[in-house]
């Protein structure tokens, strides 16, 4: 056999085994080009990077870094950045209340954005609560993606990604004269950058100071923090994974809920889901469910 040769089925066995996506059958072109350009990267054949995976980190994460697909824009899904604007305002209401009876008040409204990619979608809600004069707020956002979580803290996009931002949040973003990629080094897991001249914009400071992001694989059982969780938002994500490990990650964002809190899934995503401690909210627009118990 070739040292060149791929046995395309095996390598999506490898992806699937590693986080959980099982790859169409319309990518698997994406996946041998990812295969071959990870195996040029590093100067090895086909059958060397195998080998190599299992006890180098640096090259596994470049594979899963070309193989995944970094799909987001800005403000994506309205209706759902409209009910997280309203859960927050909710919540800064009811600390109001609470700071008035003396109670001590859960100051951080929280929110944990699920495979974020280049984080648009955290972004997005920053600007959309910032718009409500809100400060009292925290948002998570985690990927796989090493790459994609580089760029998202860098928090610099191209002209296109601002054409997608509403007129009135525009006042969060700032010019900036550098374009600004990311890719992963051969010797090491950390990103580095590679600065070419074009027009771009960033995310105001101002917003810089409530979002964070983090590498995480949600098919683990480990969270990426110990802080429940008022709004969690997982967004055409789970359609890369079987039924039954969607079963799984949603029990596991489920603990991460805070009571009350709330789930929020794509429209028409797993409909199946019949959670004992959930209850799916009545929502014309998004597909919503609220932590009932714990």
């Amino acid at each position: 056999m070739s040292e060149d040769y791929i046995d395309v089925q095996q390598w999506q066995k490898y992806i699937e085994q590693e986080i959980g996506f099982v790859l169409p059958d319309v990518q698997l072109q994406w996946l041998t080009n990812a295969i071959n350009q990870t195996a040029s990267l590093h100067g090895l054949s086909i059958t060397k990077l195998w080998d190599q995976l299992p006890n180098n980190s640096a090259i596994r994460q470049r594979l899963l870094d070309k193989v995944l697909i970094h799909e987001s824009r800005f403000f994506r899904h309205m209706p759902s950045i409209d009910f997280v604007i309203k859960c927050a305002l909710e919540h800064q209401q009811q600390l109001l209340i609470d700071t008035h009876i003396d109670r001590v008040p859960n100051e951080l409204f929280r929110i944990w954005s699920v495979g974020c990619a280049c984080g648009q979608e955290a972004w997005s809600l920053a600007m959309s609560l910032a718009s409500e004069q809100l400060t009292n707020y925290s948002i998570l956002g985690t990927d796989v993606s090493q790459q994609a979580i580089a760029k998202a803290r860098l928090g610099r996009y191209d002209s296109r990604q601002q054409l997608l931002i509403p007129q009135r949040y525009q006042q969060f973003i700032r010019p900036s004269s550098t374009k600004i990629t990311t890719d992963t080094p051969n010797s090491t897991d950390s990103a580095t950058i590679r600065i070419n001249t074009e027009s771009q914009w960033q995310v105001a400071p101002v917003l810089q100071q409530h979002v964070d992001f983090a590498l995480h694989n949600v098919i683990e059982q480990q969270p990426p923090t110990s802080h429940l969780q008022h709004v969690i938002i997982c967004q055409n994500m789970l359609l890369y994974f079987r039924k039954f490990d969607q079963r799984d990650i949603l029990t596991r964002l489920s603990e991460q809920c805070v009571l009350g809190g709330y789930i929020i899934l794509a429209p028409g995503e797993a409909l199946f889901w019949r959670p004992s401690n959930m209850r799916r909210i009545a929502h014309p627009q998004v597909n919503v469910w609220q932590k009932t118990s714990a």
